[in-house]
């Protein structure tokens, strides 16, 4: 496994997003969760995405379990910021945000608990909210470092302006976003170039497409009724055949070169 940089931390080139894992996608299995986690370490992988919001808590709580005994060889982000329903457990239970500096130390508090970890590797602001300057709530957050409760911090899904200001505030070691042969929009709004210019580093999130780009995502009306999918408009009936045909290319790349639709894609993302 090739490895990659995120402040003066090593991770793994490929990490595991683990939101499917307790939400979003259909019935989970927390055997098979677990089973998956640690197959993902004896392939090389050392780098664990999960957030309070995932579950909520649970997708925490899972990974607590299943690295516990790994802790030392394994790089584990989550983040802050969502307001949600307590008590809805599927995707579709957020009401809002929270930047407030008391919800960044509270959360923070409550996941290393969870995580069943002395500090977190890196911990990210989900979503900026606008009601909260940007510096108040890093500035919260660096508090949490300077404790040794945090290790890094990151942004997720944020301007090029609101990581210049974040960055001038404590260094941000990495910017989360969605990115892949489909998605692409940090190419063209300042994103990307604002992160090697401030050298931090970049994580795409879903750059497999939400499953799309593997060829292997059935017709919208068969997935489970608890998939997300189901209701975002790429996956409705009258926008899935045309991006089928981005998929086709991929395929018939992946055919040449004897390998499968989701390597080429994630090779796409990685070079």
């Amino acid at each position: 496994m090739k490895q990659r940089q995120i402040g003066t931390m090593t991770v793994s080139a490929v990490g595991l997003g683990c939101m499917g894992l307790s939400q979003a996608y259909g019935a989970q299995d927390e055997a098979a969760s677990i089973d998956t986690l640690h197959r993902a370490i004896e392939l090389g992988v050392t780098f664990f995405d999960t957030a309070e919001v995932y579950g909520p808590w649970r997708n925490e709580i899972l990974l607590g379990k299943a690295l516990k005994a790994h802790r030392d060889k394994v790089i584990v982000a989550t983040k802050f910021g969502f307001t949600y329903n307590r008590e809805q457990t599927e995707f579709g239970q957020i009401t809002g945000t929270d930047g407030r500096p008391e919800n960044a130390r509270r959360v923070a508090e409550a996941s290393l608990k969870r995580l069943q970890t002395e500090a977190i590797d890196l911990y990210y602001l989900h979503r900026a909210d606008p009601k909260i300057p940007i510096e108040e709530t890093v500035g919260a957050m660096a508090e949490l470092v300077a404790e040794g409760k945090v290790r890094t911090i990151g942004l997720s899904e944020v301007s090029s302006e609101t990581i210049r200001r974040a960055h001038a505030v404590h260094p941000v070691a990495a910017v989360q976003s969605e990115y892949s042969l489909w998605t692409r929009d940090v190419e063209t709004n300042g994103v990307l170039e604002t992160c090697r210019e401030l050298g931090i580093a970049f994580v795409p999130f879903s750059p497999l497409g939400r499953g799309f780009l593997t060829g292997q995502v059935p017709a919208t009306n068969t997935l489970d009724a608890t998939d997300f999918r189901r209701n975002m408009p790429r996956f409705q009936q009258e926008h899935i055949e045309a991006n089928r045909l981005l998929v086709k290319v991929i395929e018939d790349m992946a055919a040449r070169k004897g390998v499968t639709a989701a390597q080429i894609a994630l090779a796409w993302v990685l070079a």
